[in-house]
């Protein structure tokens, strides 16, 4: 019985000391190892090193996600798109299967097609574009005119008219929704634009300088080419009244003109594309070379487009 009572003495002996070893080494270690020092704020915060630790496990992610999209689509494939024509309405499908693609129609044929083809619950608008053969960057191909529609083109202008009260007077009397002198300005000031045609006499244009960013984005800064800058601002108002329209040429040598409603009917529509296009002619440049219109399409404005017959070749 003394012999294994000394024996489990020795054995408790033995843990002690192991356990006292480790602590030695436990402690050993922490006075080895300095602890970590961060700063209160900047690139040694510790909240600002553990950002950048994460921002580098998310570059490791992104670069792995990447050589594995890598191994399953191989380069020099392009995505499958669908066509043109598969990506818009069932309306829209539904008129173009009424167009035959290689035909070249007739304007009043184009005319009629596009009234029935047209695929909007409102009354669309009838459109005319005519590519042509200019350089928009020479000043004498720049094409920019006026005409006026036989039958308007259906739409309800507001007229303005910056000018001296005795012919802002006259300009009421032609139909103007906005005749005034220098109330005008103070409107433009503030910013207000209730108007879609701005009329005005050569002598108050300086005054509407400083408003050229304002109006010259929207298109109503007048112009004497538009027939906007003019003395007599009776007629000017009466015509705009009565459906003048400015054209011009884009930078794609493209000219695109409204030339009335749907509800116009196929006789007024071609009407009034006829005098776009006799206007047009008028507007040929002299040093032009070569075909000055080389494509004209009818479309509406939500329809598919119809290519008709050049009037000029």
């Amino acid at each position: 019985m003394a012999e294994k009572k000394a024996k489990d003495l020795k054995e408790t002996e033995a843990k002690v000391a192991e356990v006292k070893e480790e602590v030695v080494e436990a402690e050993a270690e922490e006075t080895t190892t300095e602890p970590e020092v961060y700063a209160k704020s900047g690139k040694k915060s510790k909240k600002h090193i553990e950002e950048v630790k994460a921002e580098e496990e998310r570059q490791a992610r992104k670069i792995e996600r990447k050589a594995e999209e890598a191994t399953v689509k191989p380069k020099g494939v392009a995505p499958v798109t669908r066509p043109r024509i598969e990506r818009r309405g069932k309306k829209y499908q539904e008129a173009a299967k009424l167009i035959e693609k290689e035909k070249v129609y007739n304007l009043k044929e184009a005319i009629e097609l596009a009234i029935k083809t047209s695929p909007a619950k409102f009354d669309a608008s009838v459109e005319v574009h005519a590519r042509l053969g200019v350089d928009p960057r020479q000043a004498d191909q720049n094409i920019r005119t006026t005409l006026v529609l036989p039958h308007g083109n259906g739409k309800t202008v507001r007229v303005a008219v910056f000018a001296p009260i005795d012919v802002c007077k006259v300009a009421k009397a032609a139909g103007a929704d906005i005749a005034e002198d220098e109330e005008f300005l103070n409107q433009l000031e503030k910013g207000v634009i209730d108007f879609d045609i701005l009329i005005s006499t050569p002598q108050y244009m300086p005054k509407l300088g400083k408003f050229a960013r304002l109006l010259g984005p929207k298109g109503l800064m007048p112009n004497p080419k538009a027939g906007t800058v003019t003395m007599d601002v009776e007629k000017a108002v009466k015509e705009s009244k009565a459906g003048k329209v400015e054209y011009r040429v884009d930078k794609q040598a493209i000219v695109h003109i409204g030339v009335g409603k749907v509800s116009f009917g196929a006789d007024k529509l071609v009407e009034n594309a006829n005098a776009f296009f006799d206007s047009l002619k008028a507007q040929k440049p002299a040093s032009l070379k070569g075909s000055y219109v080389k494509s004209v399409f009818i479309t509406t404005t939500m329809g598919p487009s119809i290519q008709i017959e050049n009037i000029y070749n």
